[in-house]
């Protein structure tokens, strides 16, 4: 599939900001794939400084045990990131938005980096020095230009990435986030991350659910939707996903009813259910 960028580009009507609040399935029918920071964890100015709550924590192993370990994370950040943020817990990831996969037996797959990687994160360490508080994260298969301490500068970091990324077209796609603009590999995304998942054991037979709240997710909640899933978009914002949450303590509760829901809670997702169509 094509990477997605924009979820306008995504097929079918496009939830408001109102959609409603997510059914809880069985939890013996569903693949769960989860993304961090704004999902897991509230963004900080710094991603040095996310934390996922202890709470979340506890509510995530025991999720993993009710989902019989059909639970995966997907995010944009290196393996090394995600196993600190969720230690004790060592899930199954696709890091770097799919370019470093971990599987349910532990063993990591890495895509080689971009040959251009080195003469990329230079080139733009090289225009945003003097603009002050816009940085750089290296992340190990890309690079991403933070300027959440200067919205002022959004302008100029979109232009100076797309600068960048044309002079590699081979190289890497331009992912726009929430206050930063990312060069990750070209070709990996998180739907293609989901549909791998989706093709082993205890993932495979099951119905995806993909959560997430930034435009790094829209490949993921389209993944899920073909496979007869859906996403849950965190936060506001236009999105593919029929489903939303107000933000990741919200997203905890949920979590929470899906780990251990009462016969009431909701009905096993059929393809017939309005949020498989």
């Amino acid at each position: 599939m094509q990477s997605v960028t924009d979820p306008s580009s995504a097929s079918g009507a496009m939830p408001s900001d109102g959609a409603q609040v997510p059914p809880v399935p069985q939890p013996g029918r569903v693949a769960l794939f989860l993304d961090l920071d704004g999902t897991l964890a509230e963004i900080r100015p710094d991603p040095g400084l996310v934390a996922i709550p202890h709470a979340t924590l506890d509510i995530l192993a025991r999720l993993d045990q009710a989902l019989d370990g059909a639970l995966a994370i997907l995010s944009g950040r290196p393996g090394v990131d995600l196993d600190r943020l969720l230690q004790p817990l060592a899930l199954p990831y696709a890091a770097g938005h799919g370019a470093e996969w971990r599987g349910r037996d532990g063993r990591v797959t890495q895509a080689p980096p971009p040959p251009g990687l080195p003469a990329v994160q230079a080139a733009l360490q090289a225009q945003v020095e003097h603009w002050p508080g816009v940085w750089i994260e290296a992340k190990g298969h890309g690079v991403a230009v933070h300027f959440r301490g200067a919205p002022e500068y959004g302008g100029r970091v979109e232009a100076a990435v797309r600068e960048v990324a044309g002079r590699h077209p081979l190289d890497f796609d331009v992912q726009p986030g929430k206050m930063v603009f990312e060069l990750r590999p070209r070709g990996v995304d998180k739907g293609q991350a989901l549909r791998r998942f989706m093709q082993r054991a205890p993932y495979a037979g099951r119905t995806p659910v993909a959560v997430g709240d930034d435009l790094t997710d829209e490949a993921a909640f389209i993944a899920a939707r073909q496979a007869g899933g859906f996403g849950i978009k965190i936060g506001a914002g236009p999105s593919a996903a029929p489903w939303r949450l107000d933000d990741p303590r919200a997203l905890a509760r949920w979590l929470e009813r899906l780990g251990a829901p009462a016969p009431e809670s909701g009905p096993a997702i059929s393809k017939e259910q309005p949020w498989a169509d």
